[in-house]
């Protein structure tokens, strides 16, 4: 009797466990063809072929490639302006005017200065002259023992001291010379020339306006160079900047011509950073053509770069990688999280895993490197659900929690 009872339980421990394996089994087949019932359909998306583009985007400030700060080397006050705002000018066109007066009275006084240093120059040689008969005189003179040993020592002296004083002051107008080529340069310096053919895009001065050039030069113009060559400081973030290399293709816009989109190419990407509220960027240059003049200096650009093109590749929609059906936690496709996971709907609303190798994306779409995925099957990228009757499921593992 106590065998048979034994023997029963066995049986009906073991129908338990046979019921309990069946239940699960027909949870993970509920789970997945994706909990499908007539409350919950899915948002779909097509795999399909075309372009897939990866881009950076940044913001920049649009400057002239070459852009001349013209200064002053002396001080005064302005006497005139030759050009003003937008004026094109050439090499050594005098574009403003310091007053010369106080430079010419300079100028004047050391072409004085070298003609006393001459005429100091013709006394010492005429002394020299002087000197060199009174040498060769006693020298006759102490050979007949008229003079004595003493005299000749003397007139030898002179003579090297007059030659000295020659040559000294010699130097000294050469010295003056100096100066007055100083002065003449200084003078020259009152007209402010332009140092490049281009075009004025700032004046910082009026006339009668004093300029002092005593420890910094202070900045009278600019003038850019060539302005139908243009470039962009872009400021691209650190996350990005390795995907940026000098030749990739741009575009961008300017809010001055909305409807409109220009193009250029990266000349180069600098290795400076620049660190603004622990925010990292690196300056990316862009070159730019302006042949038709349109875009002008200081204009914000908001820049696309091209960092990657992929032509007539297999692609998904990249809101089909956000997409995550709601599984119960420890089912075989719930643990691959970290894995890139699309879902297939298949015919009667279920859903099929495919784990992928993504390539180049862009914003919207993704291209497929590996994976079995073929053209024209629908993704799952969002759930649809009726809003007449939502219901929470319930599953043998519980309620199942909707996200």
């Amino acid at each position: 009797m106590t065998a048979a009872r034994s023997s029963s339980r066995s049986r009906r421990v073991i129908a338990l466990a046979v019921a309990a394996l069946l239940l699960a089994g027909a949870a993970w087949a509920y789970w997945r063809r994706g909990g499908a019932d007539d409350d919950v359909s899915y948002v779909t998306a097509t795999v399909e072929r075309g372009p897939v583009t990866a881009v950076v985007t940044a913001t920049g400030e649009l400057n002239p490639v070459t852009t001349v700060q013209v200064g002053t080397y002396v001080s005064g006050p302005i006497q005139a302006i030759d050009v003003d705002f937008n004026s094109p000018v050439q090499k050594n066109q005098r574009v403003a005017k310091i007053d010369p007066a106080p430079f010419t009275v300079k100028v004047h006084q050391q072409e004085a200065n070298v003609a006393h240093a001459k005429a100091r120059v013709d006394k010492a040689r005429a002394d020299l002259t002087l000197k060199a008969t009174l040498l060769a005189r006693t020298r006759s003179l102490f050979g007949t023992k008229i003079v004595a040993k003493n005299d000749l020592d003397i007139a030898e002296s002179n003579h090297a001291q007059a030659v000295a004083q020659v040559a000294l002051d010699e130097a000294s107008v050469r010295q003056a010379e100096a100066a007055l080529e100083e002065a003449r340069v200084n003078l020259a310096y009152t007209d402010i020339r332009s140092p490049v053919d281009g075009v004025v895009v700032a004046r910082n001065v009026d006339v009668g306006q004093t300029v002092a050039a005593s420890f910094q030069t202070p900045t009278l113009f600019l003038i850019a160079e060539d302005l139908t060559k243009m470039k962009i400081d872009a400021s691209v973030s650190e996350a990005d900047v390795g995907r940026v290399v000098a030749g990739q293709p741009s575009t961008f816009t300017v809010d001055a011509y909305p409807g409109r989109r220009f193009t250029g190419d990266v000349a180069q990407v600098r290795n400076a950073p620049s660190t603004v509220a622990n925010v990292v960027t690196y300056d990316v240059v862009i070159a730019v053509d302006n042949a038709d003049l349109a875009l002008k200096p200081g204009m914000t650009a908001s820049v696309t770069i091209t960092t990657a093109r992929r032509e007539d590749v297999l692609r998904v929609p990249a809101r089909a990688l956000r997409f995550r059906p709601e599984l119960p936690s420890g089912t075989p496709a719930a643990r691959r999280e970290a894995a890139t996971v699309v879902w297939v709907v298949e015919s009667g609303g279920r859903l099929r895993d495919v784990t992928l190798t993504p390539g180049v994306r862009d914003p919207e779409w993704v291209e497929v490197l590996a994976g079995e995925l073929r053209e024209g099957e629908l993704l799952a990228t969002g759930y649809r659900r009726d809003p007449a009757a939502q219901r929470t499921p319930v599953t043998p593992f519980g309620p199942m929690q909707r996200r």
